[in-house]
């Protein structure tokens, strides 16, 4: 796919989310949202607002070990498992039903995963600051690339589990608490960083680090629209990562905000209506 380019700015039990709202409009579009490693459907909470009062239907996942979903990341050893929430409800729509999946940040994989699987279930694949590799991590370019390098703070950057023991490598992590202002929500309103900071989970790195992908015949992947919206004021995913998964699997179009990582919380209104023109353009097309 080739590639355009648009602009914003801003200012300084598992499964899908049980308040899953129809909208009756026959114009109405069905987003489906997918949080990031050590959050939850609950970080999505402006978004989905914003996307329902423009009557649309938004639909959040908790993926395994976030959220409500009570499974212990230390045991999550398989992406696929970790994912299962999302193909179980990508699975669960009528056979003629397109949504647009968003996937913030290591949610790209989810999302990536599912466009493997139900291409023709994807109006568009939306990545947001988020994780984007044809098929997964098979090289370490795509560890390089898809990975947040926070070394610059040190070595007490995450909270680690160790699930196997100390001997091993760690299961789980999270970004410490101390470092989420200056990391994940540097241009956040700081309530919604202290909401973070109650709610955040360890993410099971093990599993995440697991993704791979069959490419098949290399065809049904290609068949779903991708767009990316980079963010550039992020220190999880820097924008030079950002460029160089862009550059690697060209996007259809590509948009930019002026933030840092979790534009859920850092630009709502911006970040809801570009999620609106982009299904306005995919609507149109079709």
């Amino acid at each position: 796919m080739g590639s355009s380019e648009g602009t914003s700015s801003t200012a300084a039990g598992s499964g899908i989310s049980t308040n899953t709202c129809w909208a009756p409009a026959e114009s109405a579009h069905h987003f489906v949202l997918v949080h990031g490693i050590g959050h939850g459907s609950w970080c999505w909470y402006r978004i989905r607002a914003l996307l329902e009062s423009s009557g649309h239907r938004v639909s959040c996942v908790d993926l395994a070990s976030a959220g409500v979903d009570r499974t212990d990341a230390n045991t999550l050893e398989s992406f696929q498992e970790y994912n299962k929430p999302l193909i179980d409800l990508m699975a669960s729509l009528p056979e003629k039903e397109q949504v647009l999946v968003v996937g913030h940040s290591a949610g790209g994989l989810s999302v990536t995963e599912a466009s493997h699987k139900f291409p023709s279930k994807i109006r568009v694949a939306v990545y947001l600051a988020a994780t984007m590799l044809r098929l997964g991590f098979c090289t370490d370019r795509d560890v390089l690339d898809g990975t947040p390098d926070l070394s610059r703070y040190g070595e007490k950057a995450y909270e680690l589990g160790f699930g196997k023991g100390t001997n091993n490598p760690p299961t789980s992590a999270k970004v410490a608490t101390h470092l989420l202002r200056e990391v994940v929500y540097n241009t956040s309103p700081p309530e919604d960083c202290t909401l973070a900071a109650m709610l955040l989970k360890p993410g099971p790195i093990i599993a995440l680090r697991s993704a791979r992908f069959d490419d098949d015949d290399g065809v049904a992947v290609e068949r779903v629209e991708r767009v990316y919206i980079k963010t550039m004021q992020d220190n999880v995913v820097k924008p030079k990562q950002q460029d160089a998964m862009i550059e690697r699997w060209p996007p259809s179009k590509v948009y930019t905000l002026d933030c840092d990582h979790s534009p859920f919380f850092s630009s709502p209104f911006l970040l809801s209506g570009l999620l609106l023109n982009i299904a306005a353009a995919a609507g149109s097309s079709n």
